[in-house]
């Protein structure tokens, strides 16, 4: 096992260096040779090179007959495990008083796929950020929640009159403001579950909250104690970021239980 960690240990020192880095990452685009590659990073050849050869001997890539250079399969899949190192140090701060609560494993170690992401703060800001996913939804919204403020069921409203599909997962422990099944009543919210165009969800502890439509997303994660919060999120609309969110909901959504709107307090 220490031969392994020593190993290990090498490859990052291999990868501790920028310009190496983004030589593996331009070479993830398409391959190339020393003199381009130089042209490209506004460095020198003879830098460059060096780089290249260090990488070569690192196994991470590999020369070919006609002097071009591409990524191995060890150097590729390298690569893929990068944006998750990238995400989490972007962050540092944040993760500082939040963790990942009870996501399972294989959603932490996929992680990297929200690093192309804005780091929101601010109730105000995510509430208008979560109106705008509403009204810029054409087929779906997905959620997942522990609050719902009254201030964001009208507009999700007005897009399900449109035909879009809201499907919607609750902590059995939600907050939930007065006025709201007098709002609903108003609003004909039954109707809209007849049609089948609302399905709810419930489950009994909600830690990660989720907003999505077909085209952008958002995730916020819960803090150190385990306590979801709407005070900070990551938004945006890069599809890997998209998929995680998306992923997420359908594995909440299916390990969640029927929805029981008798369980909710005003």
């Amino acid at each position: 096992m220490t031969d392994h960690y020593e190993e290990a240990a090498n490859n990052f020192l291999e990868l501790s260096s920028q310009q190496r880095l983004h030589i593996i990452f331009r070479l993830l685009e398409k391959k190339s040779k020393v003199t381009s590659m130089a042209k490209d990073l506004g460095a020198t050849v003879q830098e460059v090179h060096r780089n290249f050869a260090r990488l070569e001997d690192g196994g991470f890539i590999t020369k070919d007959m006609d002097g071009y250079y591409s990524l191995t399969t060890y150097g590729k899949t390298i690569c893929s495990q990068m944006p998750s190192i990238i995400f989490l140090s972007q962050n540092r701060k944040y993760f500082e008083d939040h963790n990942f609560g009870n996501i399972p494993s294989k959603f932490i170690m996929r992680i990297g796929q929200l690093a192309n992401s804005t780091h929101i703060k601010s109730v105000v800001k995510i509430l208008e950020q979560w109106k705008s996913i509403y009204k810029n939804a054409d087929k779906y919204i997905y959620e997942i929640l522990t609050e719902i403020p009254l201030d964001i069921i009208e507009p999700k409203v007005k897009r399900i009159e449109k035909g879009v599909k809201f499907n919607y997962i609750l902590s059995e422990s939600a907050i939930i403001p007065k006025g709201r099944k007098k709002l609903l009543q108003k609003l004909n919210y039954d109707k809209l579950i007849e049609k089948g165009l609302v399905e709810r969800k419930m489950q009994k502890n909600v830690q990660v909250l989720v907003v999505l439509n077909e085209k952008e997303a958002c995730v916020s994660f819960p803090n150190i104690e385990g306590e979801p919060e709407m005070t900070e999120m990551f938004y945006s609309t890069d599809p890997m970021f998209h998929e995680w969110c998306l992923d997420y909901f359908r594995y909440t959504w299916y390990e969640s239980e029927i929805f029981q709107e008798n369980k909710l307090r005003e």
